[in-house]
């Protein structure tokens, strides 16, 4: 099946213009991605194929937006998870992060009008997507100053708003999305984190990442040199210690990711079977004891640190200090742009648990970003928007 897009009357020019929606193979998708045009829409980890088979419980659609998708012609690509409503024939559409397409297209219709058409007739009663601009970026130095009672990240005039953010944002509201968790500067209601914290690298050399940590976070690397912490690649094989870590880290900082040693053995086989090396295991050992674990996974010219877990005895020789130096080292060494730390609170009150976080990343000198967030609709039609208001309050509950 597929869709074929021509604006309403803008004749001959707007034909020449259309694009297609198809169902695309997972080997043509991943072809797409390689090639300097896939490449620069910046595709993430939760965009891949490989993804599909990390999550259970959803159905997956793998499509391409392209003058002959069947052929390989792509100018765009979709990972789509379909979550079935219990008791019903209906299903809750989910674009982690995607989808891999031109944000900077003016006219955005010409590639969503097919993607909702196609859900609309594949079962789905409402869809997620997670738009890939930034909305606005904070540098680390403005935010360490701006600490205080009560304060967050909206109370910060940013570093930078992206335009380009701001005109998505525009034109999906015209169209009739909603900004989940109300629209504000929260994380609430997204799947994914709003707030994320990146380490830009490209043009670096080592020595100006040196110099880009705060002295806490220098003088912390320089402590476990000097005490004799190791930091090694590990594989699969550690997978268990990594998450005995990190059950003691969600215990120590109250918080519960609340994925299994499963989950994790999957996302690593699946994730390197689709790319040898795409997903890594680093190690800090100290007197042959494994003192703190952390994942980096790789895309193209981007590299996340996705999970860290640490034990609570030793911190004062500074395993994780350690093991996020030599991460950004090898991240740049393997020539990416950007170091993404993931998620980040959005309080700036050093009273706050939470702040912990923050203060840590901001370390590193680099900057936070608010990403547009997720976005949400109905797919038409009046049991649609029944199932959907539903769907609403069920997550109201939880």
């Amino acid at each position: 099946m597929s869709a074929l897009l021509v604006p309403p009357g803008r004749g001959q020019d707007a034909w020449n213009r259309a694009i297609r929606l198809a169902p695309v193979t997972a080997e043509a998708y991943r072809a797409f991605l390689a090639t300097p045009a896939g490449a620069a829409l910046g595709a993430g980890f939760l965009q891949c194929p490989s993804w599909a088979d990390v999550k259970e419980g959803w159905r997956a659609q793998l499509l391409g937006w392209g003058p002959d998708p069947e052929a390989g012609e792509l100018t765009g690509v979709a990972l789509v998870l379909l979550r079935q409503l219990p008791g019903t024939r209906k299903y809750f559409a989910y674009l982690p992060e995607g989808p891999v397409a031109d944000w900077a297209d003016p006219d955005i219709d010409r590639w969503l009008t097919p993607l909702l058409e196609h859900l609309r007739d594949s079962g789905a009663f409402a869809v997620r997507i997670g738009p890939s601009p930034a909305y606005r970026r904070w540098d680390a130095a403005l935010l360490k100053s701006a600490t205080g009672p009560g304060r967050r990240l909206g109370d910060v005039l940013a570093s930078e708003a992206d335009p380009l953010g701001t005109a998505v944002a525009d034109r999906l509201r015209a169209r009739g999305w909603r900004r989940c968790g109300g629209g504000g500067g929260g994380d609430d209601g997204d799947a994914q984190p709003r707030h994320v914290f990146q380490v830009p690298l490209a043009g670096r050399g080592s020595e100006d990442l040196w110099s880009g940590l705060n002295q806490e976070w220098r003088r912390n690397v320089r402590r476990a040199r000097k005490e004799g912490v190791e930091v090694v690649l590990g594989s699969a094989a550690e997978l268990p210690e990594f998450y005995r870590l990190l059950r003691i880290t969600e215990e120590r900082d109250g918080f519960r990711l609340g994925r299994s040693l499963a989950y994790y053995e999957r996302q690593y086989a699946v994730l390197n079977a689709e790319q040898p090396g795409r997903m890594k295991l680093y190690l800090a050992r100290h007197g042959g004891e494994i003192l703190a674990a952390h994942t980096m996974i790789t895309v193209g010219r981007r590299v996340w640190y996705q999970t860290g877990a640490s034990a609570d005895h030793r911190r004062e020789v500074r395993p994780s200090n350690a093991l996020q130096w030599r991460m950004l080292l090898d991240a740049q060494a393997l020539g990416a742009d950007v170091y993404d730390m993931r998620g980040v609170p959005s309080t700036l009150d050093p009273d706050e648990r939470a702040y912990g976080l923050m203060r840590w990343k901001l370390g590193t000198g680099g900057q936070v970003v608010e990403t547009l967030g997720e976005w949400e609709r109905p797919l038409g039609g009046t049991a649609n928007h029944t199932l959907y208001r539903a769907f609403q309050a069920y997550l109201a509950r939880r």
